[in-house]
């Protein structure tokens, strides 16, 4: 039997500023990557967002990133290690205390932006991204990219890790992503994308952008639900993914 987990990007609003349909995704996916309040969401968000994926029997993952609201996260900062690992304690602190108040656990942790980026090839980093989670509750799952450091690292502390994929974004032969402002990066051919988290899924293969076959670990898919189009992706994959015989659900019932 195949299972798969979908997890997506929520609760990134932050004050007036409106970003996602995260309510509209929740229906679909199996787990929540909630910001923590530096590069998107903020306390009403946070609490707003928890309340929902309980609502919904979704898995809450803490999603903290770079203290970055003007760039969303997604700039690279020259953080040292150590200060990495306090990032994600502050901020995984914060959401294990909206999901307490909620009679709810965080069921992973999955870095955003710049920080998920450099740590996948930065072996210290990822280092302290597994030590902050290790040190707060082992138990929490690394999510992180298929085959990356961050996996390597939680592995090597004996943490639960979980492989992640997307659906939409094509692959270097070394299982990297190719960034995004390379031609191809990004696939926006629907049935084509859903076709390869299929193949990844059952196979563990998927084709590089170089035409060549890589080994892939697919536990968790990501899908993004910021915009109506992209809610139609999420519907549709997991409809796919079920006519396939492929059970959707959260990490933590597989990841032992």
């Amino acid at each position: 039997m195949f299972q798969v987990d979908l997890n997506s990007d929520l609760g990134e609003s932050f004050g007036n500023y409106k970003i996602g349909m995260d309510e509209e995704i929740l229906q679909y996916v199996s787990s929540a990557n909630i910001a923590c309040g530096w590069h998107g969401g903020d306390a009403m968000v946070m609490d707003k967002t928890v309340e929902m994926a309980k609502k919904y029997s979704i898995g809450i993952g803490a999603h903290p990133g770079f203290f970055d609201l003007m760039g969303f996260g997604r700039r690279n900062i020259d953080a040292s290690p150590e200060e990495i690992k306090n990032y994600v304690k502050y901020q995984l602190g914060a959401l294990m205390a909206f999901a307490r108040s909620h009679g709810e656990k965080v069921q992973h942790v999955k870095v955003h932006g710049a920080m998920y980026n450099m740590a996948a090839k930065n072996e210290k980093y990822a280092d302290s991204i597994a030590q902050a989670i290790y040190e707060v509750d082992k138990n929490i799952i690394l999510l992180g990219l298929a085959g990356s450091e961050m996996i390597k690292s939680g592995n090597k502390l004996g943490l639960k890790t979980a492989n992640e994929v997307f659906a939409d974004r094509a692959y270097n032969s070394d299982g990297t992503l190719v960034p995004r402002g390379i031609e191809g990066a990004v696939i926006h051919d629907a049935e084509l994308a859903i076709s390869r988290v299929i193949k990844m899924i059952k196979t563990g293969k998927i084709t590089s952008i170089t035409g060549d076959e890589i080994s892939i670990k697919a536990d968790s898919v990501c899908v993004h639900g910021d915009n109506p189009k992209a809610l139609d992706f999420v519907k549709k994959i997991r409809k796919e993914l079920e006519k396939e015989d492929i059970t959707v659900t959260s990490i933590s019932n597989f990841i032992k």
